[in-house]
């Protein structure tokens, strides 16, 4: 299965919500999420990977600020405080939600 960025864009931009899911398996979850002008995220009860699309910001969590940009991954692991700020315009992310609420057992590589 291909899940086309340009397209989900569109379709995200076609509506109100700053999120749209464009697939769904199992316990994954993946969204298309560009926030307007403020991040107004809250914890989620998952884990969550970020790849970020198009565009650059700052990424806040409790503990670190981290500059990203287009291509980059981020992780955040179940309950995490997090936001981006300082987004540019064409700021576009993927976010991928998995494993059970709690997140999964923390193995180092």
């Amino acid at each position: 299965m291909k899940v086309d960025k340009d397209k989900a864009l569109a379709s995200l931009l076609a509506g109100t919500d700053t999120f749209k899911t464009v697939f769904s398996r199992g316990t994954l979850s993946v969204e298309v999420y560009k926030p307007h002008k403020v991040d107004l995220q809250n914890p989620h009860d998952r884990d969550e990977v970020y790849i970020i699309i198009s565009g650059s910001s700052e990424f806040q969590t409790a503990d670190q600020r981290v500059k990203c940009k287009s291509g980059d991954f981020l992780f955040v692991p179940a309950y995490q405080e997090h936001r981006f700020l300082n987004f540019t315009d064409d700021f576009a992310t993927w976010v991928m939600f998995y494993g059970p609420e709690g997140g999964e057992n923390e193995k180092s590589l």
